[in-house]
């Protein structure tokens, strides 16, 4: 054993990290099939391989570091996740629920300190801050169920930094007042640097990410930015004495509007985080934790307890009393109890100040009793907070999977992207990314069609390059592409025969971005396709990327809530809209409008939405004016023959082109007929019958006037 024990603790970098991975690797599997949340096993294995256990690795600056990073990780991605829209509806919530939080474990754990454990009045106040704030360990099951955009997570994760950031100011008195500095002029101090801070982050990075992502669009480079800005802030908080947890937090809900939830950036930003920072921050917590002490007398045992139970007594009255009074379900409460009981490497930061704070006769404010039994501390809420989370989050997802789906069994939805130019194929994917449905799990179709003349060859080659690009955007979003490099005499025939092949539902398909691409606006290629089809067509023209757009605005034509696709392209657009967290503005009569707002508040109750009323479709021009560069204005328009079509959509493109021209625009033609192919209901028949009579009154009288000046 000897031979073995003289190759222990491993100091070599690279099997360090190869233990790591290891670890990494194993953790789940073993868990896996005892049936014990992942994060347990590892913290446990951190617990196993650190020198308080089999002394395999030591607790190096690696671990510090990657350590710092998964802890600001966990805080950034809840925040990034976070239903924002949720957030600001339930601010009031959330603030009751961070201050219930945080009072009621601080006042049991500061009575329990001082009348059980019979520590002084300050170590008592450093230890309410310790029970009080939480990290969010378990959040990473959270978001493993998808439960991100729930309500009782929103609460939770906002709650967190709530108390965290009192506790953080009562933390800030008990060392001034240890250090006799707590005068009027060290709160002014204070106070001044955090507004300072929150009031430059929150006004300079929105402009400097928006900025960036229009101009970068790399892949690495954005991923870069975003992590230099994560601890610009981080580094910024810990400057101001707010702790760079706290400056992570903030970063993510400063990014969280230019991050959509379903994006290739987000995608690698959720995986580069749980696949290596967040292990090695819960290995880097289990391997702080000293088991041994509580085999070596009934007293460390004592503190663990009383400092256990009291303050996950705290946590769990705070998150059942808010449930109770917010009138949330029971598995809602056992949710927010879970995310908020956990306390990890913010317990021990806070403790080691305490230690580095000591008396004139060299006294430290903080025993090492105290000290051990945080530490220990920290792994039973990490069980209690992962079981209790686990059960709490599996529950959640099979009560909702035995409630009524609101998509219907038989919805088609599969959409055609033809891409031709490099430059622009991304950003049609992204979009039809942000609008398909993910609950069906649907794979895209992406073609590229190449004249059947002797360039074909090449064109082919290029064309099959630049789907396999496509292909690799998507992926990073976790989203299949069908792809196809079609050969035809003619491309809007070859489109309409993939769509076809495919079993397509609609198309979204860019337009020219330059004037000389053709004379009319949308060109003959695309009079040739949408006058081919009767399924939704949506035609697309982006200036800038999809993340930088603050506003939907809409154009509904009067009767069209008549059609047989008017569900489809609401919504397509609503889910853009909830995608990227923006807000979306329909303009139309007032009957078409009702019907939106009716569609919208059943299907999607937290979108941010607006109904403005337009009498007429020459208030184009008015609407126009309302339109900034990081807008997005959609026309839905009509085939003529349908119940929508009107004789002022023949002016449009030459509208558009006067007033919206340099503007990010899209053209919805929606489905002519229904999903079933049958013919119109009794209701769009009739429609149908008025309008084709009142157009042939209208030309009868235009021709008879038009006689009589003669």
């Amino acid at each position: 054993m000897s031979i073995f024990a003289s190759y222990f603790p491993i100091t070599d970098p690279t099997l360090v990290f190869f233990v790591v991975l290891l670890i990494i690797l194993l953790a789940p599997i073993i868990m896996g099939k005892l049936r014990i949340p992942h994060l347990i096993g590892m913290v446990l294995a951190g617990v196993l391989v650190g020198k308080y256990g089999l002394n395999i690795l030591v607790r190096d600056s690696s671990f510090e570091l990657f350590g710092r990073v998964g802890l600001y990780y966990i805080m950034f991605l809840a925040s990034l996740e976070m239903d924002m829209e949720g957030l600001k509806r339930n601010k009031w919530r959330t603030l009751t629920f961070g201050l219930l939080t945080f009072c009621i474990p601080f006042v049991l754990t500061w009575l329990m300190g001082l009348d059980i454990l019979g520590y002084t009045p300050l170590a008592a106040l450093l230890l309410g801050c310790v029970m009080s704030s939480n990290t969010l360990v378990a959040y990473p099951i959270v978001s493993r169920y998808g439960l991100q955009q729930k309500k009782s997570v929103t609460l939770s994760v906002g709650s967190t930094m709530v108390s965290l950031f009192l506790a953080l100011v009562v933390l800030a008195a008990v060392v001034a007042s240890y250090q006799g500095k707590s005068d009027i002029f060290f709160w002014l101090w204070f106070i001044a640097k955090a507004v300072i801070y929150v009031g430059l982050t929150l006004l300079l990075v929105p402009r400097l990410t928006r900025w960036f992502l229009r101009r970068y669009s790399d892949a690495v480079m954005q991923f870069i930015f975003v992590m230099a800005v994560l601890f610009l802030c981080a580094a910024l908080g810990e400057f101001v004495g707010l702790e760079g947890i706290f400056g992570a937090f903030l970063a993510g809900l400063v990014m969280n509007r230019y991050i959509p939830q379903r994006s290739p950036l987000m995608n690698r930003i959720e995986f580069t985080g749980n696949a290596i920072f967040i292990p090695y921050f819960l290995i880097g917590v289990g391997m702080l934790i000293n088991v041994r002490l509580l085999f070596q007398g009934g007293g460390i045992l004592f503190v663990v307890a009383c400092i256990v139970f009291f303050g996950t007594l705290g946590k769990a009255l705070a998150a059942y009393i808010a449930a109770f009074f917010f009138r949330l379900p029971t598995l809602a409460g056992h949710l927010m109890f879970g995310l908020t009981s956990a306390h990890a490497a913010g317990a021990i930061a806070m403790v080691m100040v305490g230690m580095n704070l000591k008396a004139a006769d060299g006294t430290p404010l903080v025993n090492e009793g105290m000290l051990n039994g945080i530490v220990i501390m920290i792994l039973f809420t990490c069980i209690i907070s992962s079981l209790i989370t686990e059960g709490a989050a599996r529950a959640t997802v099979l009560r909702e999977h035995e409630l009524p789906s609101e998509d219907l069994p038989d919805d088609d939805e599969r959409i055609l992207v033809p891409v031709k130019y490099k430059e622009y194929a991304d950003r049609l994917i992204s979009l039809a990314i942000m609008a398909r449905n993910p609950k069906l799990n649907r794979s895209l179709v992406a073609i590229n069609v190449v004249y059947d003349d002797e360039n074909m060859q090449r064109n082919q080659r290029d064309g099959q390059r630049l789907l396999e690009q496509v292909q690799t955007y998507a992926a990073g979003s976790d989203v299949k592409v069908d792809t196809q490099v079609r050969v035809a005499a003619n491309i809007a025939n070859g489109i309409k025969h993939a769509f076809k092949e495919f079993q397509a539902s609609e198309i979204l398909i860019g337009m020219h971005m330059h004037e000389n691409v053709s004379p009319k606006f949308w060109g003959q290629f695309h009079q040739s396709l949408f006058n081919g089809l009767n399924r939704q067509i949506i035609m697309a023209r982006l200036y800038h990327p999809l993340a930088t757009l603050r506003r939907i605005v809409v154009v509904v034509p009067s009767r069209a809530q008549y059609e047989p696709g008017f569900c489809r392209w609401i919504e397509r657009l609503t889910r853009i809209a909830g995608n990227l967290d923006c807000k979306i503005q329909f303009n139309g009569r007032m009957d078409t409008l009702q019907m939106i707002n009716q569609f919208i508040t059943n299907r999607h109750p937290n979108l941010r939405f607006t109904c403005v009323e337009m009498a007429h479709w020459n208030e184009l021009p008015r609407v126009a004016a309302t339109i900034a560069d990081d807008h997005l204005f959609v026309v839905v328009t009509a085939r003529k023959g349908t119940v929508s079509y009107k004789s002022a959509m023949e002016r449009l493109p030459e509208e558009l082109t006067k007033y919206f021209n340099g503007k990010n625009l899209i053209i919805i033609f929606p489905d002519q007929y229904g999903d079933d192919k049958q013919t119109m209901t009794f209701a769009q028949s009739q429609h149908t019958e008025e309008t084709s009579a009142y157009d042939s009154v209208a030309k009868w009288l235009h021709t008879l006037i038009e006689r009589l000046k003669k």
